[in-house]
């Protein structure tokens, strides 16, 4: 079968020869002997070229298949053989790369002391293949290289919440619509900068509005505006990947968590699974096996779904209400 694709793909028997470091004879042979076998055809011979027949065509595909099959397997066996080692390149956009990829690595690299890992974090979109990186990590992936594959590894929802602080002094919001009288904490997106969109998962999608804002702080960066509030400055929407912990702690209350804010998936990126190495297949398997369920927020299991008024009374905030702020 592999002598038949490699016929296929260089269009003669002689150059096939060569690239199987055969003789001439031998593929001839070959291809004759596999015909005989399946007692139909494969190619059209002639003085200039070879074309596959229909059936030949239809053969191609499924031999195709079982050739990639078994180079998989091929290299799941010899990988597992071999220790992982030498520089890992990873790349990660900053919210997942510091929240959670980071939270990662230190197993990863106890399990394997001789791989070195090079980290790039940064907003600016990175070229894989140009820049050596070995796995990437995206959020809300659109396309990738033909030759990459993508691997989604979870969803995370997007929460609205604010600190204990801020609603102690200016009040909760009781309904989405509240959020205009308050101040907000927003990511400098043309499409966040005056409306915040949310809808009703009791209702459905047909519930979805567009809510007006007012923005007390504009940034680019995530890290900003998550201190911006917890120092009380206002209400942020925050994926669910980059705040679980203060919502478990109480540094922060979710709001409105029978709404939908929007959500995010995060994906791995990496070369095809035959060109991948010991170190890359390990940690691409390691990183896999965090994320069990692709189509599940994790996170939101480790937070609170809806703080009930005792808590907020706990927490020193005033009944809900609707406070206009300027």
């Amino acid at each position: 079968m592999r002598t038949f694709a490699k016929v296929v793909e260089l269009g003669n028997f002689a150059k096939a020869a060569t690239a199987l470091d055969m003789s001439n004879a031998v593929v001839t042979r070959y291809i004759a002997d596999l015909e005989s076998h399946l007692g139909t055809r494969l190619l059209n011979r002639s003085t200039r070229k070879l074309s596959l027949t229909e059936t030949g065509l239809v053969y191609l595909d499924r031999v195709r298949a079982i050739l990639s099959d078994i180079d998989d397997a091929d290299a799941i066996a010899s990988y597992a053989a071999k220790k992982p080692s030498g520089t890992l390149r990873i790349y990660s956009v900053p919210h997942f790369g510091k929240a959670q990829l980071a939270q990662l690595l230190p197993e990863f690299a106890r399990d394997y002391p001789d791989v070195m890992l090079d980290i790039k974090i940064t907003d600016h979109q990175v070229d894989l293949v140009e820049e050596g990186i070995d796995v990437g990590f995206y959020l809300d992936l659109q396309k990738i290289d033909g030759s990459m594959i993508s691997r989604k590894l979870a969803t995370s929802e997007v929460l609205l919440c604010a600190s204990p602080s801020y609603l102690k002094e200016h009040g909760t919001p009781t309904t989405p619509e509240d959020i205009s009288g308050h101040r907000c904490l927003n990511f400098n997106y043309d499409f966040l900068r005056d409306n915040w969109m949310a809808f009703d998962k009791r209702v459905g999608r047909d519930s979805y509005r567009n809510i007006p804002i007012q923005s007390k702080v504009i940034s680019n960066n995530a890290d900003v505006l998550r201190a911006c509030a917890l120092a009380g400055m206002g209400l942020v929407l925050r994926t669910s990947f980059q705040i679980d912990d203060d919502l478990a702690q109480g540094r922060l209350v979710r709001l409105f968590p029978e709404h939908c804010f929007g959500a995010v998936s995060i994906s791995m990126v990496y070369p095809s699974r035959r060109q991948l190495s010991a170190k890359v297949r390990r940690f691409v398997d390691f990183v896999a096996s965090k994320f069990p369920h692709p189509e599940e927020d994790m996170w939101l299991g480790t937070c609170p779904f809806r703080i009930h008024e005792e808590k907020l009374r706990e927490l020193g905030i005033p009944h809900p209400g609707k406070m206009r702020v300027g």
